[in-house]
Parts: structure tokens; C-alpha cells; sequence
């Protein structure tokens, strides 16, 4: 079975929230606080069963920033990983037929530390805080 991605659509937007509430750490973020109104990204299907998720910030410089990256914890097949690869590679296609350089990410899991270093990605290894405010 073949794995696809595509853009986001708002039919999605329930699905995501579903993960980020089943994971322990996360809280889902408001719609509004995500790249075109929850719709700015990516998913990765198998057959039409959603498998990882995430969300492309564009900028008016030539770096993006790629977040909120979310995966269905009930997928356990062996190509979950493969999936992930596949969405932060797709979005690293989008951004190079864009003009964008660079490709910022924050992550705190190890599983996603660790596939961004395979994808050539820099991992600073002093650890950071988001910082948010709503104004």
C-alpha cells in the first residue's frame, strides 16, 4: 500500500484535535493560531487513514517554519516512520518550489528529533521553550 500526502482540508480539523488530545503532553492549538486557519499543511494517509499531520508557516524571508506536527497514535504500522519522512520531505519540496532556503522546527519527542538529524536537519543540543502569549 502506497503512502500519499496531501493539503490539509477543514474536514480534517476534528481528526487532529483527536490526536493531540490522546497524546499525554499535548494541547491542541486554536485553529487560529495555525497557518490558514488549520488548513496550512500536510497530511500523510495509507488508503484514506490519516497517519501524520503538520503545518507549514510561510514568512517574508526565505525560511519557513514547519510545526505542530501530530501523528495518529492508534497507526502502528511498520511504515509510521516512512510516513513521517514523507511529510516533512513533502513540505521541503513545497518550500524549494517557493524560493524558501531554510526550514525551521521545534521538537521535543526523540522519535521526531531523531528523523529530522537522518533528514541532514541541525539539532542544537541545548534545549529551548516555546514561548506564546495571546494579545
Amino acid at each position: 500500500m502506497e503512502l500519499n500526502i496531501r493539503m490539509l482540508k477543514d474536514s480534517d480539523w476534528d481528526t487532529l484535535v483527536e490526536w493531540w488530545d490522546a497524546w499525554p503532553e499535548w494541547q491542541a492549538p486554536a485553529k487560529d493560531f495555525l497557518p490558514d486557519n488549520g488548513k496550512g499543511g500536510f497530511i500523510v494517509e495509507k488508503q484514506d487513514q490519516p497517519i501524520v499531520a503538520g503545518f507549514l508557516y510561510t514568512t517574508n524571508s526565505k525560511a519557513a517554519l514547519l510545526e505542530w506536527i501530530v501523528s495518529n497514535p492508534k497507526y502502528r504500522e511498520d511504515d509510521r516512520q516512512k510516513a513521517i519522512e514523507l511529510l516533512i520531505e513533502g513540505a521541503e519540496s513545497v518550500c524549494k518550489k517557493q524560493g524558501i532556503k531554510y526550514i525551521f522546527s521545534i521538537g521535543r519527542t526523540k522519535q521526531l528529533i531523531n528523523t529530522h538529524k537522518k533528514l541532514g536537519y541541525h539539532i542544537d543540543d541545548k534545549p529551548s521553550h516555546e514561548i506564546v502569549k495571546t494579545i
